[in-house]
């Protein structure tokens, strides 16, 4: 099966889709692993993204669905795939149905308070990368690093401000996916507010009742 997944930052879908992925045997792309491999590569297309993003742009649509179509056209593909990031857009989501439409859409569900909580909770390791959250994953010492003592950060994208315009720009441009995938019966919603173990036991419990259809 092709898997979309849709939601707002914060939902989960990053971690929720590599869990599925190992569940079903099928490949997780996600579009910013995509960028940050071609670019490690040095292909064209990766050189391409690195000069864009430098500048501080957004990616183009033709550019990201010709790396996302290149992914998909791999051997591992072949039995499905579960898309986290991609489409994004309405001309996205129109390109996929012309090379690997998907069968089912999923639409993880976060209030705007709850979005906020988690995020601006997050704090980050500047030397070795650990993530922490105030609330669900504290450090042993308050602010410090388990790892390597650093004191630890908020991220530029963590904060408050950050987040309603990350938001912003999700409602805006993403949300409008929600009624594309409606309009064609392949969308289902799920609560993402649960803890991570919950919501992966509803996606499996919807793929049952799907295949089962």
């Amino acid at each position: 099966m092709n898997f979309v997944f849709l939601g707002p930052p914060g939902a989960g879908k990053g971690t929720l889709a590599k869990q599925a992925s190992e569940k079903l045997k099928v490949p997780h792309i996600s579009t910013g692993d995509l960028f940050r491999e071609a670019i490690q590569k040095g292909t064209p297309l990766g050189k391409e993204v690195q000069s864009i993003l430098s500048r501080g742009d957004l990616v183009p649509d033709g550019l990201t669905i010709q790396l996302v179509r290149e992914r998909i056209d791999q051997e591992d593909c072949r039995n499905g795939f579960i898309l986290d990031g991609f489409p994004r857009t309405i001309p996205q989501a129109e390109a996929l149905q012309t090379f690997a439409p998907p069968t089912q859409v999923i639409n993880f569900l976060l209030s705007e308070e709850e979005i906020i909580k988690r995020l601006s909770g997050r704090r980050s390791c500047p030397q070795c990368g650990a993530i922490y959250h105030i609330a669900f994953n504290p450090p042993r010492i308050d602010e410090l690093c388990d790892s390597c003592s650093a004191r630890l950060i908020t991220r530029k994208d963590d904060t408050i401000e950050a987040i309603k315009n990350r938001l912003g720009v999700y409602n805006s441009q993403t949300v409008p996916l929600i009624a594309f995938y409606e309009k064609r019966g392949i969308l289902s919603n799920i609560d993402a507010s649960p803890s991570a173990v919950e919501v992966l036991e509803s996606f499996l419990s919807l793929i049952q009742k799907l295949k089962k259809r």
